[in-house]
């Protein structure tokens, strides 16, 4: 691989836990592509849920055992690459991928079918079952790489894959269209900010829930309503006011979610940041013929439908903050606190 170094920096996750399990290191060997794959110069990483609860071991649902931590509900592989985000340009490639892509900018396709010159059994997230793009180099399968003209910077690319796919997915599994009201909580966050433009995309009505703080940069997102966390929907809405329920949220007003979806409504959730575990009546779900659908798989044609968006200038980077890779565990600390909308970014030319 001419001018691509034999060793690179990277931050690799070596076991669950806190921020000091995030360890920086110059000299770990640079990936080579398989067959069928590409490798990427990383220009840019965003920071997402995913990368904190895969550290700390979330997605597990044992008693302290870490055994199913994976997206894939497997353990995770130490020292691991997180990173699902990804922007960057291809500098080589595999045997039988053509070299038509080297130089081209892409966006890499978070859930991913083939890895390793193989095709998946089951999907896999980058960063979670395979290294991501916490680092200066990642391979991944060529069908996963987007090419991608546009003028923003790779910064501002690095905001849209895995949030803004996964919004893309669940309003198109909830097939949201212009006759729809759609109430989308956890608003300011990247998803949230995300399902509202593509929700206001589709021509849908769009009231957001988040924090009184947010309200404005909310609004200015495209939200055509905003009502704070701590609202009580049923009275400010009205049972039976909107017709898709985009959640990221989960937690003990939960049930109130449904309250205010119509008969024949349609749930879409992809996140519990208010936590996992909810009360259902199945007297709402059934009488009403509400249809539910958790969403982490991205469908066919829904990456394909982002990159698209973004060339024609139809959705807009919102990016709060980029870091330097070595500032990455003070990244996640402001992640947390949540007092921003839109995505924060690690920017590897900082």
């Amino acid at each position: 691989m001419s001018g691509v170094p034999e060793t690179m920096r990277a931050i690799q996750l070596t076991g669950h836990g806190g921020p000091d399990m995030l360890k920086l290191t110059h000299d770990m060997p640079t990936p080579t592509p398989n067959a069928g794959e590409v490798l990427i110069k990383t220009g840019a990483a965003g920071i997402n849920n995913t990368d904190i609860n895969t550290r700390i071991g979330w997605y597990s649902k044992g008693d302290g055992n870490t055994e199913d931590a994976s997206w894939g509900g497997q353990a995770l592989q130490f020292p691991r690459v997180q990173g699902a985000d990804i922007c960057g340009t291809v500098v080589s490639v595999g045997e039988g991928t053509s070299s038509t892509l080297i130089g081209k900018k892409v966006l890499v396709e978070p859930c991913l079918r083939e890895s390793g010159g193989s095709v998946l059994a089951s999907p896999w997230y980058i960063g979670s079952e395979c290294d991501g793009g916490f680092a200066d180099y990642v391979t991944v399968a060529a069908k996963h790489a987007y090419p991608v003209e546009s003028q923003l910077s790779d910064t501002e690319l690095a905001s849209f894959p895995c949030s803004y796919s996964t919004a893309e997915n669940m309003l198109s599994r909830a097939a949201v269209s212009g006759v729809d009201t759609v109430l989308i909580t956890g608003a300011s966050g990247g998803v949230g900010s995300a399902a509202i433009q593509l929700a206001k995309a589709r021509g849908a009505r769009v009231i957001a829930v988040a924090g009184s703080a947010k309200r404005e940069s909310v609004l200015d997102v495209g939200a055509d309503q905003v009502l704070p966390r701590d609202a009580n929907l049923e009275v400010e809405l009205g049972e039976n006011a909107v017709d898709v329920v985009i959640d990221l949220v989960g937690g003990d007003s939960w049930p109130d979610l449904l309250n205010i979806l119509r008969p024949f409504g349609r749930y879409a959730v992809s996140g519990a940041i208010a936590g996992p575990i909810v009360s259902l009546d199945l007297r709402t779900l059934y009488l009403k013929d509400q249809r539910f659908f958790g969403c982490t798989v991205l469908d066919d044609g829904v990456f394909a439908r982002l990159v698209d968006l973004i060339e024609q200038g139809a959705i807009k980077s919102l990016v709060a903050q980029a870091f330097p890779l070595e500032a990455i565990a003070e990244a996640q600390a402001l992640f947390l606190e949540k007092r921003f909308t839109g995505k924060l970014v690690l920017d590897m030319s900082l």
